[in-house]
């Protein structure tokens, strides 16, 4: 077990910081998300879920539809989100990176690249804060003081509605939230958990909502339906993507996309798949995330995609 989630987060690591670096003005979302999605099955590994590429104030669940022509531009402040497994031992990493660019000095004050470089700092300083917390017996609240507490010293926001999330062979979301904020939870974490923790931070509110577009899904339960299209949908998801999330991208290598699209919410509507909305911070405010994957020890935690 062990293993196979160091394996999964090496791999992940690797990819991440490659696809780091392709990140540049005019470049095409669909293609950083692609390039992560094919190298993560290149390297032996199954996909945890849909690569996120969230940007600026959007904040996480963005992941690329079918031909799309969205783009990333100088300053942008971008969210790059991946996930593998490994035998469904899952490495779950994020890094935000502000879009380079020769003329970016002249798109920006000083004071707003400074703005956007310490929001950046803040979801990093944020995670090192939580990592340090990190050990066998500490209660969850704790690690959320710890994140909050770092990200207010830059004069920002946690985003209090989103954590991080325990993992198990399988289940991206296993049941524990890690808050970005203290939350009372006395919940005690045990020795050989693993946990994505995964601080954002902003200059805005500190609370996202949801934005129009829903792009990743999960299978929640089969049901009944009249429409042979969207019970041959349904038949095909629970076959493939029965316990991780999955774009709807996936899916037009095997049905037509406008059809596809109208099985998709009917499915959703149903509650037979739980559509993940792209997310947003409510008052439109730049957000930064970074996030590792790590396993519970007895005085600390080891990081799996460092």
């Amino acid at each position: 077990m062990i293993e196979s989630y160091i394996k999964a987060g090496k791999i992940v690591s690797k990819i991440r910081n490659d696809a780091s670096k392709m990140i540049k003005n005019d470049l095409k979302i669909i293609d950083l998300v692609e390039y992560v999605e094919n190298e993560i099955i290149n390297n032996g590994a199954g996909i945890a879920f849909p690569c996120n590429v969230s940007i600026n104030e959007i904040t996480a669940h963005y992941t690329s539809a079918l031909n799309d022509e969205a783009k990333m531009v100088t300053g942008d402040l971008v969210k790059l989100d991946l996930g593998a497994h490994i035998d469904g031992y899952i490495a779950d990493s994020a890094v935000t990176i502000m879009v380079p660019g020769d003329n970016i000095e002249e798109l920006f004050s000083v004071e707003e690249l400074e703005l956007r470089q310490r929001i950046i700092d803040a979801s990093a300083a944020g995670l090192d804060a939580a990592i340090s917390t990190v050990r066998a017996g500490i209660e969850v609240n704790k690690i959320g003081k710890a994140v909050e507490d770092a990200i207010h010293e830059y004069k920002l926001n946690p985003i209090a509605n989103l954590g991080g999330h325990s993992l198990e062979q399988g289940i991206l979301h296993a049941g524990l939230f890690i808050p970005n904020i203290e939350n009372n939870d006395t919940t005690k974490l045990e020795e050989g958990q693993a946990l994505a923790i995964e601080p954002f931070a902003t200059n805005g509110i500190g609370y996202v909502n949801d934005a129009p577009g829903t792009y990743i899904y999960s299978f929640l339960k089969n049901k009944p339906f009249r429409m042979a299209q969207t019970k041959k949908v349904l038949q095909y998801i629970q076959t493939n993507y029965k316990s991780l999330p999955f774009s709807g991208r996936w899916l037009t290598k095997e049905f037509n996309e406008h059809r596809l699209q109208l099985s998709l919410k009917q499915l959703s509507e149903a509650m037979a798949i739980y559509p993940y909305h792209t997310l947003k911070e409510k008052t439109g405010g730049l957000v930064s995330q970074k996030e590792h994957t790590v396993i519970v020890e007895k005085d600390g935690c080891m990081i799996t995609t460092k």
